[in-house]
């Protein structure tokens, strides 16, 4: 005589458990979509600016005026360039990007170099201003810089430093040299100074252990705070503008301010020419600055 089989009570609970991970998958996957969409509307809101900048810098300024709509260079031109870099119009091109490099080199160079001493300073060292020196970098960071910009006027005048690149770079040091103190007082502190002391005992002497050690691990922390000081000089304008304002001192923001015709006749093509060749160090800057940033994690791994 055969009986049937009861089902077992564990059977529903089986299918409830498969429902709930088929329904936690499919919103996974939405969630996933959303989320790659999201990610490629932000990549192209950030992009198409810069395409159609240097989009236009190869059109005919006729055809950039006009009221049709040109989404690929179809009547592609070098003038443009060529009008920028070697035109007798304006002020020329070379001595504002001499100038714009020669000050944004000096100001990365001593900005971390003063920035990196004193985070040392503040971090690995103990003495009785120290909280006011640390309150006094947040406050002079609140203060607008253009707020100053009257008494720094007078500063460099009467130091005889107008129209100099070296007068330029030390408005520009002082002004990125809080946030640089800052910046690297947290990467400082990250790196703790029992790596020092342990590598002191295996026979390094102070000096030897903080370049061999120290310095590798913070080197990822130098190469970022770099990049904001060399971002915040070859971009600034208003300084650049007051204090060295002839034609063969200014620096390429002040240069672009040439293409403006108060009459309201504005090449637009040559004006996207220039902004591009002025894109264009600041874009190799960073292709070279991300090798370097990705060595310096991997070293500082190692030597850790």
């Amino acid at each position: 005589m055969s009986t049937a089989t009861a089902p077992s009570p564990s059977a529903p609970r089986v299918v409830e458990r498969s429902e709930r991970d088929l329904r936690s998958r499919r919103s996974r996957r939405l969630t996933a979509v959303l989320r790659n969409a999201a990610a490629v509307v932000v990549f192209v809101a950030s992009v198409f600016p810069v395409y159609w900048m240097v989009n236009t810098s190869f059109q005919p300024n006729g055809q950039v005026r006009g009221a049709d709509l040109h989404f690929w260079p179809d009547n592609g031109t070098l003038e443009n360039y060529a009008a920028v870099m070697f035109g007798d119009t304006r002020a020329p091109f070379g001595p504002a990007l001499a100038n714009s490099i020669a000050v944004t080199l000096l100001t990365v160079v001593a900005a971390l170099v003063i920035g990196f001493l004193a985070a040392l300073a503040v971090t690995r060292f103990r003495f009785r201003t120290r909280g006011a020196f640390i309150i006094a970098i947040l406050v002079v960071q609140m203060i607008p810089a253009e707020a100053m910009i009257i008494s720094i006027f007078r500063l460099v005048d009467g130091w005889q430093l107008l129209n100099t690149i070296l007068g330029l770079s030390l408005v520009y040091v002082a002004t990125v040299l809080p946030f640089t103190i800052w910046t690297l007082r947290g990467f400082v502190n990250g790196v703790p100074a029992d790596l020092e002391e342990a590598a002191m005992i295996d026979g390094l002497s102070r000096p030897q252990a903080f370049w061999r050690i120290t310095f590798p691990l913070l080197a990822p922390g130098l190469v970022a705070t770099g990049v904001f000081a060399f971002i915040q000089a070859w971009n600034e304008f208003v300084f650049a503008l007051v204090l060295n304002p002839r034609p063969e001192a200014m620096t390429l923001p002040v240069w672009l301010r040439t293409f403006l015709d108060p009459n309201g006749g504005i090449n637009w093509a040559e004006l996207m020419a220039a902004s591009t060749l002025v894109a264009i160090p600041v874009v190799v800057f960073f292709l070279i600055i991300q090798g370097r940033m990705t060595s310096g994690l991997v070293a500082g791994a190692v030597k850790g």
